[in-house]
């Protein structure tokens, strides 16, 4: 099972490839939204979630089709952006959160201390430039 960060990071993932917003639109809720249950995402996200949900499961489908494939067709293309929009919108937010953004401790590597002149780079002379044009 995969946790709220991941499904969201892989659904973001699947709406910027190069295909159609409503197809991306589509595979992004199949391959990774429909396992994600609202409690588990931070509170302050929730709403919108639900939101997505509803823009993505709202029209009753024909026969033949779900009711993601219906959603998504009734979407101008407008509508479909600014859902993708949305869910990028909660991986971002969601993302504060996530260990993986845990203040680590800073390692100093070089003394703060150092002149300028030791990142000067050294000019070729003269006699140097002549032989590498008469090469």
């Amino acid at each position: 099972m995969s946790s709220a960060w991941e499904c969201l990071h892989s659904a973001t993932l699947e709406l910027v490839r190069s295909t159609p917003i409503k197809q991306r639109l589509v595979s992004a809720y199949r391959r990774h939204l429909t396992t994600l249950a609202e409690d588990a995402l931070p509170l302050e996200v929730r709403e919108s979630f639900r939101q997505v949900m509803g823009c993505l499961r709202g029209v009753t489908p024909l026969p033949g089709e779900d009711a993601v494939v219906a959603s998504v067709r009734k979407m101008s293309n407008q509508e479909a952006d600014d859902c993708a929009a949305l869910i990028v919108e909660i991986f971002g937010l969601t993302s504060r959160n996530h260990p993986s953004n845990r203040m680590s401790p800073v390692i100093q590597l070089h003394s703060v201390d150092r002149t300028a002149a030791e990142y000067e780079v050294p000019s070729v002379g003269y006699e140097a430039s002549i032989l590498i044009a008469n090469n």
